[in-house]
């Protein structure tokens, strides 16, 4: 069954940022990630910018800030640019998140409506795969043969009768992931299609 699996690798860091200088302005600034060049602004255009979902300050709103987005678009075309090349970036990474997901034995996915699977390996093991995915480069693996994971049995249902491979949440017991269930008008907003 023709599949797309999105694969991100997103690290939780408690307290501040390590960049953070003793005054809060950052340390790294000019060299600052991609995903903070384009923050406080969403790189999914399904989602709406909204501040109280931010963890700016209350300045970082006020009336003589730029303005990010006008009528559910990003107005600032430097934002813009730097949304496109994540966009970009995702599809460019493809082929590396591919191996990186056979050599840690990934192979259980969510619909994207419904959850995401969380995978959390130690620091030890994600590098030790990472390198290992750096250096086979191109070789050709086999594809994943992936595995969708659902708590909605017409989901599970439907998956298997077009010849994909599923099954129920409740079935997954010894599994490595963490299932992070979702209701879809919390991401898209209610009326959509």
């Amino acid at each position: 069954m023709p599949t797309r699996v999105v694969v991100m690798l997103v690290a939780n860091v408690l307290g501040a940022c390590p960049n953070l200088l003793a005054d809060n302005r950052c340390g790294i600034y000019q060299d600052r990630p991609l995903v903070c060049r384009i923050y406080p602004a969403e790189i999914n255009p399904f989602i709406a910018l909204k501040p109280g979902n931010k963890a700016c300050p209350p300045e970082a709103w006020a009336k003589y800030q730029p303005v990010l987005q006008r009528g559910g678009a990003v107005v600032d075309d430097l934002i813009w640019q730097d949304i496109e090349l994540s966009r970009a970036a995702d599809a460019l990474d493809a082929e590396l998140k591919r191996r990186l997901c056979l050599a840690l034995n990934v192979e259980h996915t969510a619909l994207v409506h419904e959850a995401v699977l969380v995978y959390s390996p130690s620091a030890e093991t994600l590098l030790s795969a990472l390198a290992f995915a750096n250096a086979t480069g191109s070789v050709q693996e086999p594809a994943a043969q992936w595995c969708f994971v659902s708590d909605q049995a017409e989901s599970v249902s439907n998956i298997t009768k077009r010849g994909g491979i599923a099954f129920h949440l409740r079935d997954a017991a010894g599994t490595s992931f963490q299932h992070l269930g979702f209701k879809r008008e919390a991401i898209f907003g209610l009326g959509t299609g």
